[in-house]
């Protein structure tokens, strides 16, 4: 029983490190010793209301960033990215925008339709790679893929992507492969940062069920993970 109670507040102490408070009008738990937070969107969260978003305040926090969706595989372009990107800027947030890689599709290509959509202004994050299916290719074949496009990438806008993924294609792909890329994690366990490469994580998506003013169903949470002053870093 001893032990067990040891165990117990161990793992409270490690939860409890990142200051977890829940906040009814986001509907989630966030971690308040972060503080800057933001959301990712896409067309899945239908038309938003921008100004609603850069308005809300609730438990002291407030939205200061978005990433949204711009373009997915060679050829795609999401329906409300032009939308998303002039009105978030209007609004006053931060923004940045995602390709959506295939695995499968050719990468000079992917990266070409990400360039085309996206014009970067000054203040505006770095661009990112969101990297979340790989579709069975061979993993040499893959990251040779991927490297291809952040290359590209970087080599227009001269500023190095982010790449956004999830732990296990971490493990799997990135790690010892771009390790001097920034890095945006998508991991829900709350507690387990400390198995990336802390030198390199930005961002971390913490929770996929939050509720926003001004935005429909459910929406992507995320901090920024180093010092506030540093996002400027990642900015073009």
């Amino acid at each position: 029983m001893g032990l067990l109670l040891l165990v117990l507040v161990w793992r409270g102490c490690r939860r409890d490190d990142k200051q977890w408070q829940y906040i009814k009008p986001y509907g989630i738990r966030l971690p308040l010793k972060y503080g800057i937070h933001g959301i990712d969107v896409s067309h899945h969260n239908r038309k938003i209301d921008w100004k609603r978003v850069s308005q809300m305040q609730a438990g002291g926090v407030r939205l200061q960033f978005a990433f949204m969706k711009a373009t997915e595989g060679a050829t795609h372009i999401d329906r409300q990215f032009a939308r998303n990107w002039r009105e978030a800027k209007a609004a006053g947030l931060l923004r940045g925008a995602y390709h959506f890689y295939h695995p499968r599709r050719d990468p000079k290509k992917q990266a070409d339709n990400f360039i085309r959509q996206v014009k970067l202004q000054p203040g505006d994050l770095a661009p990112v790679l969101d990297f979340e299916i790989d579709r069975g290719v061979p993993a040499e074949e893959l990251i040779d893929g991927l490297r291809i496009w952040l290359t590209q990438v970087e080599a227009h806008y001269g500023l190095r992507p982010i790449i956004y993924v999830n732990a296990n294609f971490y493990k799997r792909y990135i790690a010892g492969n771009f390790d001097k890329y920034p890095l945006w994690i998508a991991d829900y366990s709350n507690t387990q940062l400390s198995r990336y490469d802390t030198e390199k994580l930005v961002f971390w998506q913490h929770n996929k069920n939050g509720y926003v003013n001004g935005i429909q169903g459910f929406v992507d949470f995320n901090v920024f993970i180093p010092e506030p002053g540093k996002l400027n870093h990642l900015c073009l």
